[in-house]
Parts: structure tokens; sequence; C-alpha cells
């Protein structure tokens, strides 16, 4: 992690620095020396661990019985060779004979999350470096270097960022649902909502594109200007689809010309919603003032997909408009000629069997 461009002060709470002695059962001599792997475990926690042996009772008190070696055999590494342990036939075996110790260090403290043994890497981003692609990264080299028996997950920020960052897609896209609900209500159709929300594509793409030219990470601040932007650009679409659709109804105008009608006698107000929304976005977007920096994202989304959308939606909503309109017709004329072809496959293929007595 440390070679990680992203990364800065990678720091680990596990710290192997704490002397011992590693013992290595040799399980052949073992076995022929009647020593089992059990035996030689209860040995060593009789000699270091806390085996109560018994209990003594007085008419006051209850005394416990621990057996373990005495401290100073059990500061002294060499002293562990020289412990016996019992054969299956009766004999003492020096632990020595039947297992192999090595000096080693390890762990100066295990800990845990849940119940499973666990290591926290804490690390900070480099100046300049989304949170976003520090995860990223590391998340590729978890991939590439952690066995399948370990697993990684993130906490504090990090944790936090990722539960911000699905839980805000998720909140955008309810946004849009509902807002497709409500279209769908108020024109009683089930096409003129797609016909609205067909700008917001070009106006996340260029919120986000202008993050990207600009090295601006897409935080909190950025999803809350998208959920503007969608506020701001479905209005434009509508004033133009509620325009040609009165004018389809009450003149019986075809749906085109109907629609470029709308685009130019609706130019006006779009085009003074659009720079009203920039004016108010372009400070937050230009980082005046204390603490603007935070904010930043969401005036240059705001600005961003605002321009970039304005140059298409009088040019793709109309497309899109007259395409829908006629949709349902050439859908039905699809499936009436589907069903033609149907038909008379059907009398090319029907065999006709002659009548026979008692028919």
């Amino acid at each position: 992690m440390r070679s990680l461009p992203a990364l800065a002060s990678v720091v680990s709470n596990l710290q192997v620095t704490n002397p011992q002695v590693e013992v290595q059962i040799d399980r052949d001599r073992a076995a022929a020396a009647g020593v089992s792997v059990s035996d030689i475990e209860s040995a060593l926690y009789d000699a270091y661990g806390s085996s109560q042996v018994s209990t003594i009772y007085t008419p006051s008190n209850q005394y416990w019985v621990v057996l373990e070696l005495l401290p100073e055999f059990q500061r002294d590494p060499n002293a562990l060779g020289m412990l016996y342990v019992r054969s299956a036939a009766g004999p003492l075996v020096q632990l020595a004979s039947v297992a192999t110790l090595t000096p080693a260090v390890g762990p100066l403290s295990v800990n845990h999350a849940g119940q499973q043994p666990a290591v926290t890497l804490s690390f900070d981003t480099r100046p300049g470096v989304s949170l976003g692609l520090a995860t990223s990264q590391i998340d590729d080299l978890a991939r590439r270097a952690l066995p399948a028996s370990v697993t990684a997950s993130y906490a504090g920020n990090a944790q936090t960022f990722q539960s911000t960052q699905s839980s805000l897609l998720a909140l955008l896209l309810v946004a849009i649902f509902v807002i497709y609900l409500v279209l769908g209500i108020l024109y009683e159709s089930f096409v003129h909502p797609l016909t609205i929300l067909t700008g917001l594509p070009f106006a996340a793409f260029g919120a986000l594109l202008t993050l990207w030219v600009l090295r601006v990470e897409l935080n909190v601040y950025g999803y809350v200007g998208l959920l503007l932007l969608v506020g701001i650009v479905k209005k434009n679409a509508i004033m133009m689809i509620d325009f040609a659709i009165e004018r389809e109804r009450t003149e019986h105008v075809p749906a085109a010309t109907a629609i470029a009608e709308a685009a130019a006698v609706r130019f006006r107000p779009i085009m003074m919603t659009t720079f009203a929304a920039l004016a108010g976005a372009l400070p937050i977007a230009l980082g005046v003032g204390a603490g603007a920096a935070t904010r930043r994202p969401l005036g240059l989304v705001v600005v961003g997909g605002l321009a970039f959308s304005q140059l298409v939606t009088l040019y793709v909503t109309p497309v899109f408009y007259a395409y829908f309109d006629t949709l349902p017709y050439r859908l039905s004329e699809r499936r009436r000629r589907w069903s033609a072809a149907w038909h008379r496959a059907g009398r090319r293929t029907r065999t006709v069997f002659p009548a026979t007595e008692g028919d």
C-alpha cells in the first residue's frame, strides 16, 4: 500500500516484535515414543497456562491450585526443551526429542474484528487525490495480493464514503423514477415522460465531463448538484413538451410541426431559466468565499451539466418527441404485418385430410 501513488502515511497496528518459540512436532518420532500431539499440548498448557488441578476448601474460603513452571523457568526459552511428556507406555519423554524448538517473533497483540483476528491499516490520501481513487487502487491491490482466506473491508471515513456513494446513487435513481411517475400521471402517457427525461443523460455527461476536466472528485455535494440538475433540465423539456401537446390536442397540428414551434416559442423562457441557474451556480463553481472549496463540485456539476445539455436539448428533445409520437403506430403496424404473415404461413402449411366413411 505504501507503493500506491494515491496513498500517504500508511501505518499498521500489527507489530511483529514479540519474541516467541515455535514448537514443530515430529509426528513420526512422537508416535514411535508413544506420545500424541494432545499429550504435548497438555504438557505445554500445564507448564505455561493456567491449568487448575485442584481446589483447597477452608471454613471461610476456597483456593484454586494452579499447575505451572516457576517464573524463572517460564522466562527461559532453553527450559522449554527440558519439559517431559508422559508417553502412553508410562515413561517420560523429553520434549526436545520429539519436537524442534525455533526462536522467532510474533505479533505483540492479536486484535479482532467480530470473532476473527484482524489487522487495521490506516492511510491518508495525497494532496489532490480523491478518496474514491484511493479505495479503487486498494481494491485492485487486494485482489492481486491477498489470498482467498483473507477478507478485506473498510472502516472509518472510507466505509462512510462507500456507503454514502451507494445510497446517493440509489436516491438519484429513485428521484428519476418518481419524476417519471408524476409526469406519467400529469400527461396520462407512458411516452411523454420518457421524452422529457431524454435530456438527463446529456446533462449528466456534461457534469461528469466538467469534473473530470477540472480534476475534481464527485462527492456528496456533487450528487446534490446532480439532483438539482435533474429538476432544471426536466423543467426546460416540460416547457417544450407541454406547448407541443397543447398544439396537437387543440389545433390537431402534426407532432413534428408542433414540437418545432414549441422549440422556437419556448426558446426565450428556456434560456432565461438556464442563465438564471447558471448565474446562481457560477459563484459556487468558482469557489468564492470561505469553505467554498468543499461546495465547488455542486456548482461545477450544475454549470457543466446545464451548459452541455442546453446545447443539445433544443435539438434532441424534438427528435425524440417526433419519434415517440409515431412509435405506437409503427408498433401496431408491425404487429399487423406479423399477424398477416403468420396467417399466410399457416394457410400454406395446412394439411387437409379426405373424409372417410363414418365421419
